[in-house]
């Protein structure tokens, strides 16, 4: 990489050091570091960003190598707002810069981009981990009884504000010893390296005037603040000090806004997904610059008819009938992008038709669950064109009747195939694009309630059902540490189109079909439809739930499983075919 060029801005006496490198004539992008850092926080960023675009950091006063002044007056946001503005006059004049700010840095950059004629500087603006005071401050005027949970829960986060206005208190702690012990710290709360800086002491000590000078004032007499500066907010979902919720109502303030999610901590787009927050960072660039906006980006964008689930993208398998057309008109319906995927091409196109109709935003692509080249071409497809899914409903499943000793090679194949390697290849393939893209997401792995019993009647159906709560268990453990929720849904006895398709081995095909035609009759008369599993699985999602058994019988069988194993024994010797 190109090595930063220094330069030492002066306003009004201040000295603001400052770095650049790249490219002069790429877009300019201007990193705002926050509390206690100074602009080297911004390396891996920058790095990863690459040579392609003209770098900007800085020092703001009172870090790093910038002048820090005295008195509380000079930390007003009025001060550092005017330091970012000569900033930018100095290193990128006549060209507006895409504005990138992190807590305190985030801070100030809101009142750089609210300020009247702001647009003439700044092309865009990128915040992290730091809100406006101002929309705070009016927010809190108008909280309800029902926002005063959401309110103390991040009055407990932001408890270090209040220690920060005790006098000579934070100040003597930095000194103490707390500017040496900073790396380690953040290592063990929010497991991230970060950089050794020379000034760490006087950062922390020095910094805590941002807070003494600001915050009381903003949040008790908060101004009528708006931008039309275009907004990306990049919103840490682990944040231990600014809650996601402090974020959720930006849009009124802002004439054009774009929201992405990380599961990660205060400094983990910094320190620990800097390659994550560069690829975001470069698609909302180009975005701006002129280039159209990619599928995730497009998703992103946050408007007045959101829906629940608006933003998130819905992978669904065996999405053309039954439970999974359900769930996919279910999910369209909540303002997610569904990616409808069936072994039937036009199922699935039908599918998301439906979604389209109700003006829903659908996709749709053929894809074989049983085969590992099929699901990974699928997984290659979603990663390059539409980014990692946010919620993956393994539904795809084949049913099989008759006695294992009826039961062929080939037939154990196919249904171990589908049923279970379908379910492995979804969970395994995704479950790494969310891992990977820091996603809060969530798997959905559709079992059945014959996972809870034993049957003669259906042993291969019933162990691959099984094997996938299993599965499910299992991932749910692994994943929990990832923030990823994992769900098994059992469903009984419902009326899908899987009944038409279900095989009866060991008989011809006279007693097959009649066999079909009885289940059918069966599953029509208890009348449990695809719609209420759709829901069942949505809930799960929104829960978190480890394990929904569907229906009464459901239920049931999950009960006499595992309280009373003798009796299940029992039952399993019933011939209970059609």
């Amino acid at each position: 990489m190109e090595q930063w060029h220094h330069r030492t801005v002066i306003r009004d006496g201040i000295n603001l050091a400052t770095r650049r490198r790249g490219n002069p004539d790429g877009p300019a992008v201007l990193f705002v570091h926050g509390y206690p850092d100074n602009g080297d926080v911004w390396d891996a960023v920058a790095d990863a960003l690459g040579d392609d675009y003209h770098l900007i950091t800085y020092d703001v006063r009172g870090a790093g190598a910038s002048s820090s002044p005295r008195g509380r007056q000079a930390y007003r946001l009025e001060q550092l707002r005017d330091d970012l503005f000569a900033v930018i006059d100095a290193l990128s004049p006549g060209r507006p810069v895409h504005l990138v700010g992190h807590d305190w840095g985030s801070i100030q950059a809101w009142e750089a981009v609210t300020e009247p004629g702001a647009e003439k500087r700044i092309a865009s603006y990128t915040s992290l981990s730091g809100p406006c005071l101002d929309h705070i401050g009016h927010n809190l005027r108008a909280t309800g009884a029902g926002d005063l949970a959401a309110s103390l829960r991040q009055l407990a986060k932001s408890w270090y504000i209040g220690a920060f206005h005790i006098p000579a208190l934070a100040p003597m702690a930095w000194k103490l010893g707390l500017g040496d012990a900073w790396p380690d710290l953040l290592r063990r709360t929010e497991g991230v390296s970060a950089p050794i800086s020379a000034t760490q002491t006087r950062d922390g000590a020095q910094g805590v005037a941002l807070y003494r000078a600001n915050m009381v004032p903003r949040l008790l007499n908060p101004r009528e603040r708006r931008t039309t500066v275009p907004v990306q907010l990049l919103v840490a979902r682990r944040d231990r000090y600014v809650g996601p919720a402090l974020l959720d109502s930006v849009a009124p303030w802002t004439g054009q806004l774009w929201r992405r999610e990380l599961n990660t901590g205060h400094w983990g787009p910094l320190l620990g997904h800097a390659p994550l927050t560069a690829r975001y960072l470069k698609a909302f660039i180009a975005h701006i610059e002129g280039a159209p906006a990619d599928a995730a980006l497009q998703r992103a964008r946050v408007t007045a008819a959101d829906g629940p689930d608006s933003g998130k993208l819905v992978v669904i398998t065996g999405a053309g009938s039954g439970i999974g057309e359900q769930t996919a008109l279910a999910f369209g319906a909540r303002g997610a992008t569904v990616l409808c995927t069936d072994i039937d091409p036009d199922s699935a196109a039908r599918t998301a038709g439906k979604i389209q109709d109700a003006g829903g935003q659908a996709l749709s692509r053929k894809t074989d669950v049983g085969n590992s080249r099929s699901m990974e071409a699928l997984a290659r497809y979603v990663d390059k064109e539409l980014g990692a899914p946010d919620v993956v409903v393994n539904n795809a499943g084949i049913g099989l009747a008759g006695p294992l000793l009826d039961t062929t090679v080939q037939d154990w194949k196919q249904v171990l195939d589908v049923n279970l390697w379908g379910v492995i290849h979804g969970c395994r393939l995704f479950a790494r694009q969310m891992v990977d893209q820091a996603k809060s997401g969530h798997i959905v792995n559709v079992s059945s309630a014959s996972a809870y019993l034993p049957s003669r009647a259906l042993p291969a159906y019933a162990t691959s059902k099984s094997a996938v709560l299993m599965l499910t268990e299992c991932l749910r453990a692994e994943l929990a540490d990832q923030g990823i929720g994992v769900s098994a849904i059992c469903p009984g006895i419902i009326d899908t189109p899987i009944t038409g398709r279900a095989r009866f081995v060991g008989v011809d095909d006279d007693e097959q079909s009649r066999r079909r035609d009885a289940a059918q009759r069966l599953y029509h008369k208890r009348g449990f439809t695809a719609d209420r599993v759709a829901r069942a699985i949505v809930d799960a999602v929104q829960g978190n739930r480890a394990e929904v058994p569907v229906s009464v019988e459901a239920s049931g069988m999950r009960l006499i499983g595992r309280w009373a194993p003798g009796l299940a024994r029992r039952l399993a010797r019933l011939d209970v075919a059609p």
